[in-house]
């Protein structure tokens, strides 16, 4: 069985309040969606990274504070 689809999307704005690694954002349709992990070293490191204290006051990803 064979499907088409035929589709006109217009999207004034489009706001996405949070992000994770496994996220999906789809717009439309699609036959199939494979998940697909990738990890890459480009900075050379041989050692796991130091351990981030409770206490640290550093946000690495900055949010906009709603209002």
């Amino acid at each position: 069985m064979t499907f088409t689809v035929y589709q006109h999307i217009t999207i004034h704005q489009l706001r996405v309040d949070n992000v994770s690694n496994s996220s999906i954002l789809q717009v439309g349709s699609s036959g199939s969606i494979r998940a697909l992990s990738q990890l890459y070293n480009t900075g050379g490191y041989t050692e796991p990274a130091p351990e981030l204290g409770a206490e640290s006051p550093i946000s690495f990803v900055p949010l906009p504070n709603p209002t």
